[in-house]
């Protein structure tokens, strides 16, 4: 079985433009991502997939892999799917751009997913965690999941999910981590199919596997990724370095 991570990295940002390119510690965000994903020493191979030239450019000149996208994509998924297709790999780990501080330990439990799964019944493993402030459960910032008893999704939502009409009865909130990690075969797939209601409603990417029937394996975790979305954010990963 071969795993690879891909990094989409995307040289636009709405909120903090050109952020992979800022300087941390002597080197570029999207280079220090990169060189975390390989020292992690899970995955047969890395890659950064990207439509900029200037982040292209940027990790080839470190010694690092990248694949320079062709089309323009929507999601994430679209562009590791574009990048991946003529590779011969069975699962792929999407790794985020800006969170140059990767903890293993979450993205080794994805990865075990796979390794146990002979019948291969999941297509995609992703991770959650418990919430319990009202105000994390409430904000549609955080996506919210709910499983079945063997940990698959069985729905992802900005609003709240479950909503607690019977009050102690033992419910608990999960929000969705953004982590995946794929099938060669569902990304593929999702590439081809065409967006339907629910994700168009929700803008949730995840929700276009669900309804086209892909199995979905959560993984709970305490992980709190940090990512670099703010200016603010760059000077704290400075002091962190």
């Amino acid at each position: 079985m071969k795993i690879i991570a891909v990094i989409p990295a995307r040289y636009a940002s709405t909120r903090f433009p050109a952020k992979l390119m800022q300087d941390l510690g002597g080197k570029t965000v999207i280079v220090r991502t990169y060189e975390a994903a390989v020292n992690t020493q899970l995955f047969d191979d890395v890659f950064v997939v990207t439509d900029s030239d200037i982040i292209y450019d940027e990790i080839i000149f470190n010694g690092g892999k990248a694949i320079k996208s062709i089309k323009e994509h929507e999601s994430g998924s679209d562009r590791i799917a574009e990048a991946i297709e003529h590779l011969n790999v069975s699962v792929v780990v999407n790794v985020q751009g800006d969170e140059p501080f990767i903890d293993a330990e979450p993205l080794a439990k994805l990865i075990e997913i796979f390794r146990h799964d002979a019948t291969q019944q999941v297509d995609l493993a992703s991770l959650m965690r418990e919430i319990k402030n009202e105000d994390e459960i409430h904000n549609p910032n955080n996506v919210k999941v709910v499983v079945d008893q063997n940990k698959f999704a069985l729905y992802f939502s900005r609003s709240v999910i479950p909503y607690a009409r019977e009050k102690n009865v033992g419910v608990r909130y999960f929000q969705h981590i953004g982590i995946y990690a794929f099938r060669k075969q569902a990304l593929l797939d999702f590439y081809n199919l065409p967006m339907q209601s629910l994700e168009a409603s929700e803008k949730l990417e995840q929700l276009r596997y669900l309804e086209f029937g892909k199995r979905i394996k959560m993984v709970e975790t305490t992980h709190v990724g940090i990512g670099i979305d703010t200016p603010e954010d760059l000077e704290k990963a400075r002091k962190m370095l």
